[in-house]
């Protein structure tokens, strides 16, 4: 929802739709509203009609397997309703939804089951090892669930049950996102990597800025054949940018590409740069993180790719420049350690 949201350019729109749409959920189920805490302690001393207090369907909820839906509805609602708060920049928390939701998944189960008649289960023990279960996954945190609920019911009897949920919580979680709530964003957007993936953590320290090599010969799409061919012999590499008289990047020509025709004088005054220039396989932000930039040398089997800045040509950067670096970075790290 926050990456969403955060494309749009219209705050005052959104936090409308926004503020509709939670106003609406929350007329509709009000335990919805607020923290849920006080829906928690209600369903905990057995209080649930609780559930349906100021409902506009208070009346057809007293029906225990109505009651059992609208908890049910309430349940996937609280995802939306918080996901709708903190992605158009309320204030709120991840910590309480994840209690409250652990709470209601709980009490659906076992209540569910009593209403079967089958077997009696009671859904303060449920309630308490599904909000263990849900912090384990949410914050891939088990033993913060284990022992804040076995602190918060007063006692270790349900250990071993919040030891099991909480540990299939925090291995189901991984194989879907590997992340916590907190951390999953910073490693979106390349802030931040787990110290166990060390490759990341190297790259993630390295930026291209300093790693740009500027020795290439500029040259402008206006230029013809003959004043190329000057430009070649006087140049050590192999691969020549252009670009316009403001500076930004058009696209490159490798020596390969006029190897053919650069001896032809006849050409050397009709054909232009512009005629023979390409596009790169892809092109470098000076601010990108490395990460990307591997993948793009990566993607493309490129050896030497150009860097800009806003648009503008700053130099190229290659991968054996990269290597180099990561190599001396990893000497100095395995030496700290």
């Amino acid at each position: 929802m926050k990456t969403y949201f955060n494309k749009k350019d219209r705050p005052l729109i959104q936090v409308g739709l926004g503020g509709l749409a939670l106003g609406l959920m929350i007329f509709l189920m009000p335990p919805l509203f607020g923290e849920g805490y006080d829906t928690i302690n209600n369903l905990l001393q057995g209080k649930y009609l609780a559930l349906a207090d100021r409902s506009p369907f208070y009346n057809i909820l007293q029906n225990e397997w109505l009651l059992l839906l609208f908890a049910l509805l309430i349940l996937f609602t609280k995802a939306f309703a918080s996901a709708f708060t903190i992605g158009l920049g309320g204030n709120g928390g991840v910590f309480a939804p994840s209690m409250f939701t652990g709470a209601m998944l709980g009490f659906v189960f076992a209540h569910a089951i009593n209403l079967t008649g089958l077997v009696e289960l009671r859904e303060a023990n449920f309630m308490a090892v599904a909000m263990g279960g849900l912090l384990s996954g949410v914050f891939k945190s088990p033993l913060t669930g284990i022992f804040l609920i076995a602190e918060i019911t007063g006692g270790y009897a349900l250990f071993v049950p919040l030891m099991l949920v909480s540990a299939i919580a925090y291995f189901v979680s991984i194989y879907f996102e590997p992340y916590s709530v907190f951390t999953t964003e910073l490693y979106q957007k390349g802030l931040w990597v787990p110290a166990h993936e060390r490759d990341r953590s190297i790259l993630q320290t390295m930026s291209v800025e300093p790693l740009v090599e500027t020795n290439f010969r500029a040259i402008k799409p206006e230029f013809t054949l003959g004043e190329f061919v000057k430009i070649i012999a006087k140049s050590k590499r192999n691969v020549f940018p252009v670009i316009d008289h403001d500076g930004y990047f058009k696209g490159i020509i490798l020596l390969d590409d006029v190897r053919e025709i650069m001896f032809n004088t006849e050409l050397y005054n009709e054909t232009k740069v512009q005629d023979i220039m390409h596009n790169p396989p892809a092109v470098v932000d000076l601010h990108e993180p490395m990460e990307k930039v591997m993948d793009k040398f990566e993607q493309h089997q490129a050896w030497n790719l150009p860097v800009v800045d806003k648009g503008r040509y700053v130099g190229f950067v290659s991968k054996s420049t990269i290597f180099n670096q990561y190599r001396q970075m990893l000497i100095e790290r395995s030496k700290e350690t």
